[in-house]
Order: structure tokens, then C-alpha cells, then sequence
């Protein structure tokens, strides 16, 4: 059920007969029709543009239309009010049986919000994707948890959902951790070692040393690199994705796929992908003029292979193959995503981190490329996370040597913590992370106060439960027809909205508007409950009156099952008790 859909196919239906008396010509297109809360509740329970997106079209006054219009809503029995206001805005008023409709929904359909929107679409999602140096820190934990949610709401709006780690152990990085691993490898041997500037001196490349030495003995003993290079970068790359799984899974983060950029060298996929946009004529000689500002790693004053990326949206073309004849970082990841596309996905989603601005035109000109336009990417940028405690910017110990962990936040707040404040701010904007806020119990902490919501329900359903059938079958089935004070129908119309939410989130790719939505449903909760405290008769428990109990108590299991699917979606499990 979603109410929303349901009334705007009513208004449909309604400009359908219209259309057909001959009060509106044929052939308008209703696309733009919407129906939507209005922007000040006092006005009614939904309102829709149908006159005023009709009127230009259909060469008429939008207030003409909507007098029309109006007419025919009020003809339905789920309509009590259609008032025409402003240059056509039209506002309407639901009689109190739809609304306790959606009560029973919520309680009956195991689906309630979920959509078909998605339709079975194939969808890529790759987040994270870390390079494989050593444990992920607390910008990682962002990117994890906003990609990992961003796929859970996917799937629950019925896309066909892939989540992907890409490995970045191509480069020269690995090279480095390589070379840092050997350095804890002679430690392990009793060495003296010195970091040099650009290795990796972390502790969590200690046990890493240990274990080599515990493989191979002393055979890479004061041995040159060409002896134990190739040897040990395998090996490390292997334990350090050991160490970001079981980081990810402190968040519960599972992957259903490892992508190795390893793989796509010299195995032609990278060729293959670059002789594709050779074949549109998209790969050329040439020399790029000098950027403005900041020197790209990339860029050599002198002739290099390059791709026509400005035929696809970018700024400039961009260089595949540099004067040597190696390729650049940017034709691995060509070839990666030319490979996504292969693989049949209808849509793809990259989540970066806000470093990598600069790589979102470069990379959606190479899949339209690649795909000639059929397969959108939608590039999510992460920004900052500035970790705080009392107020003040807060440094933990860093094992990692350089940064913050991913499992130092964790063990300091826990994952359902750590999630849901990472989701309290759009993935764009930066992200303030108080170790003391985010565990206080007040209205100011979304994560306890709709906790606090939940575990209100189950105190209130258990209480009830002493003297009557609280169970959802049966609640479904109780007289909802004394759920008529405000608090109780606000309550009821935030419900309504969560099935319009659940689309309007995955269409724009923000999970976070499911943080604020499960925050307004546990304001608009506790405002009833704190009602109660004053009026008697909003009390969820009504001693020896077993019939209101009922009606009481399955509009806020109604709730609580909403929250449910809510925090699933955030990747948050509810507290089922709060003290």
C-alpha cells in the first residue's frame, strides 16, 4: 500500500473523466502530476498540482481545472474535502477510515514500503574500495556505511542489487606495503628497522611480519628486492584483506564481491576496453595543454594516447597511455568499469571519497562511452568525518600509525551507533562525529531517541499483552475508528509517507532521508506518548477497557514494524529494551 500512489491514481482517473465529458482535451500528459503532503499541514492531508501543470497545455485557467477536478474527488468516498487554493493548488482532506487503512497495512503486509521501482533493474553498487594497505580508518567507515545502506534501500525499493569491493593492487602502493611488510619481516628476525619516509609504520604490519617469518624463515633475509618483491606483495595485499574484512564485518559490511585490479593486467582487458573507444573513435594522439592549478600525476608535456572524454561531458580529454607506452591510473579503471558493463547491470553507482572530485567527469564520459549512453553511473562523493569528544577535536591512539580506524570508532560506540550517526547528514556535507553526543539520551541524538521509540512500543505492547491479544493478526482485525485526536492522526499520516519516502530515497540515491524520516516518526511518537502524561484517554494501556487497548496498541506496533524496516535499511539493529 502507498497512499500517495493510491490518490494520484484517483487524480488520474479523475482528469481521465474530465477528459472524456470533454471539459479537458485529449492527449495531456500527466507525468508531472504529483501528489504530495502540503507544505503546511493545516491546509489538509495531501494536495496536487494536476491544474496548474494541466493549464499551459490545455490553453485553460488552472483554477478552472481545478474547480473541475475538485468536483470529482469529492465523488469518491475516500475524499471528505477538495478546496481549490491559491492560482490552483488543490488540497484534500481523506476521511478517517483510509488513514486507519494504513494501520492496518503496516500490520498486515510484510512489504508495507517496499516498492517495485526498481522493477528487477541490475545495479551496481562499489564502495569502500580501499587501497589494500592496511585497516580501513574512520573516513572509510563513512563511505562503508553510507554505500552499504545506499544498497539496502536499493534492494528494498526492488532493484537487483551487486555490492562490490574494487582492490586497488595494481599500483605502486602495493609495492610500498610491500617493501613495509619486509621491514616488520627482518623486526620479526631481530633486526633494528627504520621507516623511510613514504613506508607504512603502522603496528598492524607487526603480526604481518610475523606470519611471513613464520611462512618462509629467514629465506628473504637481507635478500634484494628482486628476490622478494613479487613474493611478498601477494601475501601482504592477501592479510590486508583479511584485516578490511573483518573490519567490515564490525559494521556488518559484507561484500558479495572482491574486484582485483591485478586482474586486469595482462590478461588484455584493458586493451580490449581502450580498443572499444578506439573503435567510436574516441582514442587519439595528442598533447594536452598545462592544467590550471594543482599538476596531475598524469599529465607529460609531450604526445600521448588520450580519450575524447569531452564528447562525453568532461572538462578535457584525458590520457589512457602515457609517451612510455604504460598506461595510466586511469585506463585500469576504464577497463574495470568497461568490464560492469559487460556484465549486463542496467545501473551503476561509484562511492568516493571527497578526495576523488576531480575523477567524477573523467569516469561517467568512460561508461557512456563505453555503453553509447545506455548505462547511467551516479558518482557519490563522501566528505569528512572530524572526530570530536567533549566539543573538542579528539585523536585516538593510532595503531594505523597515521589515522584513526574504522575499529577504533566501533569499539569505542558500537556499530548500530556508529551507522546511524554516519547516516544523520547527507553523504555530501561533512560530518561531525562526538564520541560523548553520540551516546547521550536526550531528543538531541537521533540514534537513542528513535531506539527510545521502539523500545517505548515493546513496554507499552508487553504491559498490554497482561490482559489482552496483542498480537499483529489480531490488532489488525480490532475497530480503529476511536483514533481520531490530532497526535494519533499525525502519527498515523507519518506512516502514510514512509512508502513515498522509500521512493523518493532510492530515486535520489540518499539513504540518509531514512535517518531523518525515522527520527520525525519518533518525534511525532513521543509527542503522543508525552500527551498521555496529561490526557488519560491517550494513554496507549487503558486498564479494563481491552477494545481501546487494542486500537491503541496496533497504531504503535504500526510504528514500531515501520522503524523496523527502517533501521534494516540503515543497517542499525534496534534496541529491544531501553534502561
Amino acid at each position: 500500500m502507498n497512499l500517495f500512489a493510491d490518490i494520484r491514481t484517483l487524480v488520474l482517473t479523475c482528469l481521465d473523466q474530465l477528459v472524456a465529458e470533454g471539459t479537458l482535451p485529449a492527449g495531456l500528459a500527466t507525468a508531472a502530476v504529483s501528489v504530495e503532503p502540503p507544505r503546511d499541514a493545516a491546509h489538509g492531508d495531501m494536495a496536487t498540482n494536476a491544474a496548474m501543470v494541466l493549464a499551459k497545455p490545455a490553453k485553460m485557467n488552472p483554477r478552472v481545472i481545478a474547480d473541475a477536478l475538485a468536483a470529482k474527488l469529492l465523488a469518491d468516498p475516500k475524499v471528505a474535502v477538495a478546496e481549490v487554493a491559491g492560482p490552483g493548488f488543490l488540497n484534500m482532506r481523506l476521511v478517517p477510515e483510509v488513514w486507519q487503512g494504513v494501520v492496518k497495512a503496516a500490520l498486515t503486509d510484510p512489504t508495507y514500503g517496499q516498492s517495485t521501482q526498481g522493477q528487477g533493474q541490475k545495479m551496481m553498487v562499489e564502495y569502500v574500495s580501499a587501497n589494500p594497505t592496511g585497516p580501513l580508518h574512520v573516513g572509510h567507515t563513512r563511505g562503508a556505511v553510507f554505500g552499504d545502506a545506499l544498497a539496502r534501500l536499493l534492494d528494498y525499493a526492488g532493484f537487483d542489487v551487486t555490492k562490490e569491493y574494487y582492490i586497488n593492487d595494481g599500483g605502486a602502493q602495493v609495492d610500498v606495503l610491500a617493501r613495509s611488510v619486509y621491514l616488520r619481516y627482518l623486526e620479526a628476525h631481530g633486526q633494528e628497522v627504520a621507516f623511510p619516509d613514504g613506508t607504512y609504520p603502522g603496528d598492524y604490519l607487526k603480526p604481518v611480519g610475523e606470519a611471513l617469518k613464520a611462512k618462509v624463515g629467514d629465506a628473504f633475509v637481507d635478500k634484494g628486492e628482486q628476490f622478494w618483491l613479487q613474493d611478498i606483495r601477494e601475501f601482504a595485499t592477501e592479510a590486508m584483506m583479511d584485516l578490511i574484512r573483518t573490519d567490515l564485518a564490525q559494521l556488518d559490511v559484507v561484500m558479495d564481491n572482491f574486484y582485483s585490479e591485478k586482474s586486469l593486467y595482462g590478461t588484455g582487458l584493458i586493451e580490449k576496453a581502450i580498443a572499444e573507444l578506439d573503435e567510436k573513435g574516441l582514442i587519439y594522439r595528442g598533447v594536452l595543454e598545462p592544467p590550471k592549478g594543482k599538476m596531475p600525476e598524469d599529465w607529460e608535456p609531450r604526445e600521448q594516447t588520450l580519450f575524447k572524454s569531452t564528447a562525453h561531458g568532461d572538462d578535457v580529454d584525458r590520457p589512457v597511455q602515457k609517451s612510455d607506452g604504460s598506461w595510466t591510473y586511469f585506463a585500469p579503471d576504464i577497463a574495470y568499469h568497461y568490464d560492469k558493463v559487460q556484465r549486463g547491470f542496467d545501473q551503476l553507482i561509484d562511492v568516493f571519497g571527497a578526495d576523488h572530485g576531480g575523477y567524477v567527469k573523467r569516469m561517467k564520459a568512460a561508461v557512456s562511452a563505453l555503453s553509447d549512453g545506455k548505462v547511467p553511473l551516479d558518482v557519490k562523493l563522501t566528505q569528512l568525518v572530524k572526530l570530536y569528544k567533549n566539543g573538542e577535536p579528539f585523536k585516538m591512539s593510532k595503531r594505523a600509525g597515521t589515522f584513526v580506524t574504522l575499529r577504533d570508532v566501533v569499539d569505542q560506540v558500537g556499530a548500530n551507533v556508529t551507522r546511524f550517526h554516519m547516516l544523520t547528514r547527507k553523504n555530501d556535507a561533512p560530518l561531525d562525529f562526538d564520541f560523548d553526543k553520540v551516546l547521550e539520551q536526550s531528543k538531541d541524538n537521533p540514534v537513542f531517541y528513535v531506539n527510545y521509540a521502539y523500545a517505548r512500543v515493546n513496554s507499552a505492547v508487553g504491559k498490554a499483552g497482561a490482559f489482552t491479544d496483542v498480537a499483529d493478526a489480531t490488532l489488525a482485525g480490532v475497530d480503529l475508528s476511536g483514533l481520531t485526536h490530532d497526535a494519533e492522526l499525525t502519527l498515523i499520516k507519518k506512516l502514510a509517507e514512509w512508502p513515498r519516502l522509500v521512493e523518493i530515497a532510492a530515486k535520489g540515491h540518499e539513504p540518509h532521508r531514512v535517518a531523518f524520516y525515522l527520527y520525525d516518526l519518533a518525534s511525532d511518537f513521543h509527542a503522543l506518548y508525552h500527551q498521555g502524561n496529561a490526557d488519560e484517554g491517550l494513554r496507549f494501556v487503558q486498564e479494563g477497557d481491552a477494545d481501546t487497548t487494542q486500537a491503541k496498541i496496533a497504531l504503535i506496533r504500526a510504528v514500531a514494524i515501520v522503524i523496523l524496516h527502517g533501521l534494516g535499511i540503515l543497517g542499525v539493529t534496534p534496541a529491544e529494551e531501553m534502561r
